[in-house]
């Protein structure tokens, strides 16, 4: 058990919400703010710059938004977790960011222990997925488009899923945790933990947010 407190980014173009996060944050015994970026831009630098365990990145900022800011982060394999704030849930851009490899999302009117769990969450390599909005939100904006718009780097590879593995990727966009899968399929735990780390690394995904997406994308999933 490590005594290391978990190190947050904040990107926000707004003093006064980077000020009010960092004030809740530092009042956690387990997190501290390492740093803050007022733009995508400076969000990228500072990332490398710091590696930080989590970026709490706001989506609509200048000179880069969090869209690309995440996409840049992803790309340039960083062990940072971008958590992406928003105003509201059903927000087009959060569903782009989730596919550019944000591992979840808070409303930015959340409480300070929602704020403090939801980067525990994250970074201890869990997906922020509360089911019920992460459904409607990718349902919403996945069938916008009639043709799946997979991942590149799933798409390749998707068939190289068993079909046990297809099956529990369906139960991780359906928001289920592994302890659940596991109690539905009749398995062990650690068997599911196996199941999720093939399926990521067979498909090229950051982790089971982007699984989600790409249940969905793929039509393993059907809005409902």
């Amino acid at each position: 058990m490590t005594d290391r407190r978990i190190r947050v980014l904040i990107a926000d173009d707004q003093m006064m919400v980077r000020e009010g996060f960092s004030v809740l944050l530092n009042a956690m015994p387990d997190i501290e703010v390492a740093g803050e970026a007022v733009n995508g831009r400076e969000a990228v630098a500072k990332v490398r710059e710091l590696s930080p365990d989590v970026v709490l990145m706001d989506i609509r900022m200048p000179e880069l938004n969090g869209i690309e800011a995440t996409r840049e982060i992803v790309a340039a394999d960083s062990t940072s977790k971008v958590l992406v704030l928003t105003t509201f849930d059903l927000d087009e851009y959060v569903y782009q960011a989730l596919r550019a490899g944000a591992s979840g999302f808070l409303l930015k009117d959340a409480s300070a222990r929602q704020l403090a769990d939801g980067v525990r969450v994250v970074a201890a390599g869990e997906a922020l997925l509360a089911p019920s909005i992460t459904k409607r939100l990718i349902t919403e904006f996945s069938k916008l488009s009639e043709t799946p718009r997979l991942m590149p780097s799933a798409q390749a590879a998707y068939g190289d899923l068993t079909d046990r593995e297809t099956e529990v990727l369906v139960l991780i966009a359906q928001g289920l945790s592994n302890g659940e899968i596991a109690e539905r399929l009749v398995v062990a735990e650690s068997t599911i933990k196996t199941h999720v780390s093939r399926i990521l690394v067979k498909l090229g995904l950051r982790d089971r947010t982007q699984a989600a997406v790409f249940a969905y994308e793929a039509r393993l999933v059907t809005p409902g």
